[in-house]
């Protein structure tokens, strides 16, 4: 590590801490300036949306607050310290994120990214430790040190790792747009007929999830099977990384719904939070949480007419209004209820030729998914030892 020194966070640009402008004046909110926040999708490198948005007037009122583009942002509190993005436009934060404005003639954007990422788990460690709520002020944020090369390895770096992170992107645009144009398609010759000249053709009739798809709840008991490595789809994992984890069954506290290559599943906690999956079952032990209901099609081949009915909007709405539980935190969709949710049923030749259009879509999203988790693996693989200086970037071409 020749030419690399110890270097302070709060030396390399400007420390920002966020503030949120009064929610009790309504005319602060609405506009069109990102108002971030932890509870914003905080798992990729740049924050393209958020939750809210802020009118001139609210900016204004938090001026010293605003913070340019391509400024990195860390959650420093609460469950979510330690995650970084970065702002691609103005923006204003809350209090919950220190933003660094950095010093661009000395520091390259993407390597400090990568720099924050690796602090912002050092950060989530020690405040965990200290504190029954994690957190870390602007004192102690400026306080971080990590060791910093010149200028041109630091862009080196950066390169090797954006450079995976640009391909991990890509791929979730392109599913994006992929389930984008799937669910268009559904409401397109489901819910206003287009095909069809707008209108319901004769021969279509009108019945209930229950008529063309089961709920599976075939259990697997973790402490039966303790040696098995499961795939494990859990509401954290779904959250985190919207991917299953592999661990040992012995570690696993409770039992476990079984899936199946035909299974397709949405979550019944809190369903005005969606989480819908159609796992890929990479292997022979997929299982997921009870808090999500598992269907299967009655017909195999109408798997993904199943999975686009359960991903429209209209289906969530009825999750949202057949709930048990008094609180926001712990609500709960019945799942037999949902079987009586009406459906339209078209002839077989309909929907086989509907999930011949739509399934290639949902299976490419299978695979750039399982791609991105390889490609994170990678860059999550060589962070540590590009970051310290084991793996010598000299001979790479900026």
């Amino acid at each position: 590590m020749i030419n690399w020194k110890e270097t302070r966070v709060g030396d390399i640009g400007k420390v920002i801490t966020g503030k949120t402008p009064k929610t009790s004046i309504d005319e602060n909110y609405g506009g069109d300036i990102p108002f971030i926040t932890p509870s914003d999708d905080m798992t990729t490198k740049y924050i393209f949306t958020t939750n809210k948005k802020l009118t001139e007037m609210g900016a204004q009122s938090v001026k010293n607050n605003i913070i340019p583009p391509n400024t990195i942002c860390v959650s420093c509190i609460g469950s979510d310290l330690g995650k970084v993005v970065i702002s691609t436009e103005t923006s204003v934060t809350n209090q919950q994120i220190n933003s660094i404005v950095l010093n661009e003639n000395e520091y390259d954007l993407d390597f400090i990214y990568y720099v924050m990422t690796s602090l912002g788990k050092v950060m989530n460690h020690h405040s965990k430790t200290s504190t029954a709520v994690p957190i870390v002020n602007k004192t102690q944020f400026s306080d971080y040190t990590f060791m910093c090369p010149d200028l041109i390895t630091q862009k080196k770096i950066g390169g090797v790792l954006a450079s995976l992170d640009d391909k991990i992107s890509n791929n979730r645009s392109i599913n994006r747009n992929l389930a984008e144009q799937a669910a268009t398609l559904f409401q397109a010759w489901f819910v206003k007929f287009e095909p069809y000249g707008g209108s319901m053709p004769d021969n279509w009739s009108e019945g209930n999830l229950g008529q063309i798809a089961e709920l599976k709840t075939r259990s697997f008991s973790p402490a039966k099977n303790p040696d098995v490595t499961l795939e494990h789809y859990s509401i954290p994992s779904y959250d985190e990384k919207h991917f299953p984890v592999f661990e040992i069954a012995s570690g696993v506290k409770s039992n476990k719904y079984v899936l199946t290559p035909s299974s397709v599943m949405i979550s019944k906690l809190n369903p005005d939070t969606k989480r819908i999956w159609r796992p890929l079952c990479l292997t022979s032990h997929a299982v997921c949480s009870t808090e999500f209901m598992v269907y299967e099609a009655i017909n195999p081949e109408h798997k993904d007419y199943v999975y686009s009915i359960i991903d429209d909007p209209m289906f969530s709405a009825f999750l949202c209004a057949h709930t048990t539980g008094s609180t926001n935190s712990r609500q709960r969709a019945t799942p037999s209820v949902t079987l009586t949710y009406p459906v339209l049923i078209p002839p077989d030749d309909v929907i086989n030729e509907f999930c011949s259009i739509v399934s290639p879509m949902y299976d490419l999203i299978g695979a750039n998914t399982l791609e991105n988790q390889k490609l994170a693996n990678t860059r999550d693989s060589l962070l540590p030892k590009l970051m310290s200086g084991e793996l010598n970037v000299s001979g790479i071409i900026s």
